[in-house]
């Protein structure tokens, strides 16, 4: 892959970027944006040139979609009919079984395969990108069947992938989107609800009493609700199945605190951070 075009050159688009001219990638890297975007980037040095969409989809072997989830969901059909057959569309979104269904349903001329890095910050851009973003970070890959890593764009763009820092997964569309309203989506919501909830309550005044572990709680509240609206959208189903648990287990607590008696509820909660912690590491 000698041509690279990212669609949406903002943290993720700009990080994977970063991330490959860091690793020594040789190639030219297009970027589609909006026009200041396009100069913050440019100006930044991530990406080499500014084509506009038609011609950086045109020329790329790989094209990398780095929008808004809803947002690749529209543009994809409109990359078919410009796309060359040898290239591979890939995306970031960060949920993945409408984004693989409109895929199938859409691109012809060449082939798809959904991506989600698991890396993000609380900012947002261009200027926000950073190079190590996706080092020791999981990149999941999402085919709708092993064929399609066997190919040879595909086989190139995990080579690209590891360039990256990143350690890889495979998923399939509807159990990714399934794990991550648990392990991605709850511990957001959870983080942004705690905020909301204590910013009713708590005065200013008392916010030198607070110990890291309320920051530690609230670090994800901290992320825009434009980055999250999409994703919440595109998986509504999962993401309420992992509420409606979540709410039995703090109604359970409840009862439990008139007990004073939360050893189980501890223990587990104890041995699931102590071994994910464990594999992050190793």
């Amino acid at each position: 892959m000698e041509t690279i075009a990212i669609l949406g050159v903002g943290l993720i688009g700009g990080s994977f970027a970063k991330a490959l001219r860091a690793a020594g990638f040789p190639g030219r890297i297009l970027g589609v944006s909006s026009p200041q975007v396009e100069r913050e980037a440019l100006d930044l040095g991530v990406i080499d040139e500014a084509p506009g969409f038609e011609q950086a989809v045109q020329q790329a072997d790989l094209i990398y979609l780095a929008q808004p989830v809803l947002r690749i969901i529209e543009i994809l059909p409109s990359l078919d009919p410009l796309v060359r057959p040898t290239a591979l569309i890939t995306d970031a979104g960060s949920t993945k079984a409408q984004i693989v269904q409109k895929a199938s349903d859409s691109i012809r001329r060449a082939q798809f395969l959904g991506g989600h890095p698991m890396a993000g910050k609380e900012t947002r851009g261009v200027r926000a990108a950073d190079a190590a973003l996706f080092q020791g970070r999981t990149y999941i890959l999402t085919p709708t069947s092993p064929r399609d890593l066997e190919t040879e764009p595909a086989l190139r763009l995990q080579e690209l992938i590891r360039m990256t820092g990143a350690t890889l997964r495979v998923l399939p569309p509807d159990e990714h989107d399934r794990v991550v309203a648990y392990l991605s989506h709850l511990p957001q919501l959870l983080s942004t609800t705690l905020a909301s909830t204590l910013s009713e309550i708590i005065e200013p005044k008392y916010f030198p009493v607070a110990g890291p572990g309320l920051i530690d709680c609230t670090r994800l509240a901290l992320s825009s609700y434009e980055v999250w609206k999409d994703i919440l959208a595109t998986n509504h189903s999962s993401i309420d199945s992992a509420l409606s648990l979540y709410i039995e287990h703090l109604q359970q607590l409840k009862k439990n605190l008139a007990s004073h008696d939360l050893t189980k509820t501890f223990d587990s909660a104890a041995s699931f951070a102590a071994h994910i912690r464990k594999q992050r590491t190793e």
